[in-house]
């Protein structure tokens, strides 16, 4: 078919007019030979390189040629006549890529683009547009994908097929890199609304006191976002603590408090004091609050000086020029830290730091400002007054307690936050019975046990099952104090019940300090019935 054209390149004679237009050229023509001998259907060996003089003034061209040169031919006629020599085989190709295109019912544009880039073998070329025509196949049924996809996607999809059916590779790859950075984003926001719907859970969950599962859905939140939000990755994970937390308090989970502590030290990785101070310092008291409810529950201090030194931490950032509020209530949680301390440890120190530190915080939780926060405030400081007044003579601190409790009750109201008021109750009763110790008659105990029961309307066990086992164990020795005054062994009985019954839930929580406490406890009602 290509005779003429071989016969043209296997003349010695031409293929030295076209070595004389230079090495660039004679390249060309080097490669063109390689495309044409596919065309020869004789099965002869390809011809040894034909020898190349000069000739006619001209020179000769070999491998090693680097000095300029200078042509002694016309140059445009020799490109003419290239040209003309190229020319069947450019209709030969085009017929081939149309007869591909057709056979495999894709756009030829494509494959001219292909045949421009091939540099193979010549006998290789049909195979080779037939794979790449295969290909394209491929890329449609793919796009046809995304082209059903979210709006944004389809229409780079659209592009890419149109760019795709003209041949133009590289505008397809930049529109694909386009596409690819378009679904990116969609996937980010795509895991952003999912991690914000299990937030919502989460916090449904937590109106249930379901505690332990809306902790494991802030963490399911927290690793959607934490490719790219490492700052909505650590409030994520701050849910979580929290939601740890409550179970740990409200039900006795030790376990949950020791995760909680374990995500939280987490966290302060999330928020380096050197980028995100506040977040840093917001973290050391989720911290102190995870390590002081586990520290009431284990004997040793060591948990509560952990706490303490959180506390402190957080101070340094939080302080009261520069967020008041968040200062006030850091200084009402290392006062409640201190006041535990205080409590397993002899003197009067840290009682008095606890008590300091109340009162550094209600001049920013003032009632007017936050009424609720105020309240909780007045109940805790009423806490630590009631341990002082029992290391102390008279009844002064005591009397101060019951005025910071009945203060608090004002905004602790049963309707609005019932098991506020529940603990406001509770530690009213415990002060009246310190009261009543120390007073003739028996009027304090009875305001006491009318205290205790009323806490104990809120606080269920089914509810809170460690807050009632608290003020179980407080009326059980406030019955005891009652036998002490009237010798009626029927409170003696009243405080066996409510003890064993504090035992149970202390011994289930597995709260060992609590747990060491009552056991002494209901040792000393034994004996007294013993004596009976």
């Amino acid at each position: 078919m290509f005779d003429s054209i071989l016969q043209f390149l296997k003349d010695p004679a031409n293929l030295a007019i076209l070595g004389s237009i230079g090495a660039v050229i004679a390249a060309i023509a080097g490669g063109a030979w390689a495309v044409f001998t596919y065309f020869d259907k004789k099965n002869e060996k390809s011809p040894s390189a034909p020898n190349v003089t000069a000739d006619h003034g001209s020179v000769a061209a070999g491998r090693d040629i680097t000095a300029p040169v200078t042509i002694g031919l016309d140059e445009q006629k020799v490109g003419q006549e290239l040209r003309k020599a190229q020319e069947p085989l450019r209709d030969e190709l085009e017929r081939l890529a149309a007869q591909v295109a057709r056979d495999k019912g894709v756009e030829v544009a494509p494959l001219r683009a292909v045949l421009v880039k091939l540099g193979v073998k010549d006998e290789d070329i049909p195979k080779r547009l037939d794979e790449k025509a295969d290909e394209l196949l491929k890329l449609r049924a793919e796009n046809d994908q995304l082209r059903r996809g979210p709006p944004a996607l389809a229409a780079i999809a659209e592009e890419v097929q149109a760019l795709l059916d003209k041949g133009e590779f590289d505008d397809a790859r930049r529109a694909l890199a386009r596409g690819r950075e378009a679904s990116r984003a969609l996937r980010i926001d795509a895991s952003r609304y999912e991690a914000a719907f299990l937030a919502q859970e989460a916090r449904v969950d937590d109106l249930q006191l379901a505690y332990r599962a809306a902790a494991a859905k802030y963490a399911e939140a927290a690793t959607l976002v934490a490719p790219f939000d490492t700052e909505q990755q650590w409030r994520f994970l701050l849910g979580q603590v929290g939601e740890l937390t409550k179970q740990g308090d409200e039900f006795g989970d030790n376990a949950a408090l020791a995760e909680a502590i374990g995500i939280t030290r987490r966290c302060l990785v999330l928020a380096p004091r050197s980028e995100r101070p506040l977040d840093w310092a917001r973290t050391q008291v989720d911290l102190g609050n995870a390590l002081l409810k586990l520290g009431e529950r284990e004997s040793g201090t060591a948990r509560l000086e952990e706490a303490v030194a959180a506390y402190r931490e957080a101070l340094q950032e939080n302080t009261r020029v520069r967020v008041p509020l968040e200062w006030a209530m850091t200084q009402m949680n290392l006062g409640n830290a201190l006041t535990s301390l205080g409590t397993r440890e002899g003197g009067t120190a840290r009682l008095e730091e606890a008590v300091a530190a109340f009162r550094e915080a209600l001049q920013e939780r003032t009632r007017e400002r936050v009424p609720l926060y105020w309240a909780t405030t007045q109940n805790n400081l009423g806490t630590a007054l009631v341990t002082l007044g029992e290391r102390e003579s008279g009844t002064a601190r005591l009397e101060e307690a019951v005025a910071a409790y009945r203060e608090a009750l004002q905004e602790n109201t049963r309707e609005c936050v019932p098991l506020n008021w529940a603990m406001t109750q509770n530690n009213l009763g415990r002060v009246l019975r310190k009261l009543g110790e120390r007073e003739s008659g028996t009027a304090r105990f009875n305001e006491a046990v009318t205290a205790y029961r009323a806490a104990l309307e809120e606080r269920t066990r089914a509810r809170v099952p460690r807050s009632w086992a608290m003020t179980q164990h407080n009326l059980a020795v406030l019955y005891y104090a009652f036998f002490l005054k009237d010798f009626q062994p029927h409170h003696l009985d009243d405080a066996l019940v409510a003890i064993d019954g504090a035992l149970e839930e202390y011994r289930r929580a597995k709260d060992a300090y609590n747990i060491e406490k009552a056991e002494r406890d209901r040792a000393q009602i034994l004996a007294a019935k013993a004596k009976l």
